[in-house]
């Protein structure tokens, strides 16, 4: 009886040493077919280089950083308001503006704030704007591609017609209609993003997906065996779809980070600081046709959004190979 006992207690956790053998395995494989690809790797040095800005952030304002000057929101130079000569690189009394210089690297914007202070600072909002949009996408256009798929009929239809809806819907004008009617913030915003692209085009990528697994053998062998509708679709196709589903991760991310960089452009968010309304601080203050002589106010924001999207978007390329056998190199 205690050796039943014993050996039924056992099975599962046998069960689950198994798996997360072949989940190491899994990953070992995507792992190195995934370095192979340089431009895959590109991308994963970038987002790297920015999750170490934003690490940093605080540690150099715990340690380094004087907070009263190099605050990102209430920051400012005290020492200009009493240099008695404020040579060429100071701002002058009328400007609060540093130029680059060693105490201030990438200079002040017009209100006296520090710009690598701020781009660090934003860098932190970025990464949880990016991840929070992509989770719910992937939450729901994964569980709405494996229900579809499984039930077909009238549910498929249904899923099916509104994601033809969501394609054709411009999500930035969306966006810009929504946050100028209600009050948005960073969370606000990557949860609607996240719904505009979870019920869109993502959910017909992974619902077909979802169709190639529906028919394999052991679908079929859990059905016989009495598992029901829910037990097999959490069970067996929404695990087989997660790799894909992480693919579409890494696009929503860079979708997410262009809408905030428009909105707070156009001063929708309602948030306290970001590369968008770094520019938007530059260009409300006239310094947006005059970029050149001021390219430490409109560059680096711009600059960091560009290479932040285009490295979740060679991952998201790179990953690709991972996920479809058919386009890895033979």
């Amino acid at each position: 009886m205690n050796n039943t006992a014993h050996t039924t207690s056992s099975a599962p956790t046998s069960l689950w040493k198994m798996r997360l053998r072949l989940m190491r395995k899994s990953l070992k494989t995507g792992w190195d077919i995934f370095k192979e690809n340089p431009v895959g790797m590109v991308g994963l040095v970038i987002i790297v280089f920015f999750a170490l800005l934003a690490i940093l952030h605080p540690i150099l304002m715990a340690t380094v950083w004087d907070p009263g000057t190099y605050d990102p929101i209430t920051g400012y130079d005290f020492k200009t308001l009493i240099h008695p000569s404020p040579p060429s690189w100071l701002p002058q009394p009328d400007n609060p503006m540093y130029k680059p210089s060693f105490r201030h690297i990438l200079g002040t914007d017009p209100l006296g704030r520090d710009v690598l202070s701020q781009l660090m600072y934003s860098t932190r909002s970025e990464f949880l704007l990016g991840v929070g949009a992509a989770l719910v996408t992937v939450l729901i256009a994964t569980t709405v591609g494996a229900v579809s798929a499984y039930y077909g009929g009238l549910i498929d239809i249904l899923f099916m017609r509104m994601a033809d809806v969501m394609m054709m819907l411009p999500f930035i004008a969306i966006l810009i209609v929504l946050s100028s009617l209600f009050q948005f913030k960073m969370i606000h915003l990557a949860i609607v993003y996240g719904i505009l692209a979870g019920f869109g085009g993502t959910t017909i990528v992974i619902k077909s997906q979802a169709l190639t697994i529906k028919v394999k053998s052991y679908i079929e062998a859990a059905r016989i065996a009495g598992g029901g509708d829910g037990h097999i679709i959490f069970t067996h196709l929404v695990p087989n779809l997660l790799p894909l589903s992480f693919l579409y991760m890494m696009f929503t991310v860079t979708g997410a980070i262009f809408s905030e960089a428009v909105l707070s452009f156009f001063g929708l968010l309602d948030i306290r600081m970001s590369w968008g309304l770094m520019i938007q601080t530059a260009q409300a203050a006239g310094y947006l046709l005059n970029s050149w002589k001021y390219w430490y106010l409109m560059f680096p924001a711009g600059l960091s959004i560009t290479l932040l999207c285009a490295a979740f978007y060679l991952v998201g390329r790179a990953m690709d190979e991972v996920v479809n056998p058919r386009l890895r190199k033979r």
